[in-house]
């Protein structure tokens, strides 16, 4: 649907529809855990970041009907890792 979606409060890597449910995804990418996992780069203040953004697309894009979902794609070092739901 959406990919680097932007607007005043930041930006959405990817908005994709799975079946009846939106889901709203983060990208996080690491060669290798010097500073930690990808998924642990998605702290708390950017949780909340990423559901101010989801609600700022959904206003630019009325009319959707269903759940909704946040997820985080961590890859490591070519490796990739999909973590539904992840907050």
């Amino acid at each position: 649907m959406d990919r680097n979606w932007r607007c005043r409060l930041g930006e959405i890597d990817l908005v994709v529809r799975r079946n009846s449910t939106l889901v709203f995804s983060e990208v996080k990418t690491r060669s290798g855990t010097a500073y930690g996992s990808p998924a642990a780069a998605v702290t708390p203040a950017k949780q909340r970041r990423i559901r101010q953004l989801g609600m700022q697309w959904l206003a630019a894009h009325p009319g959707f009907h269903g759940e909704i979902r946040f997820d985080v794609v961590a890859v490591l070092a070519g490796n990739v890792e999909v973590i539904e739901a992840a907050f």
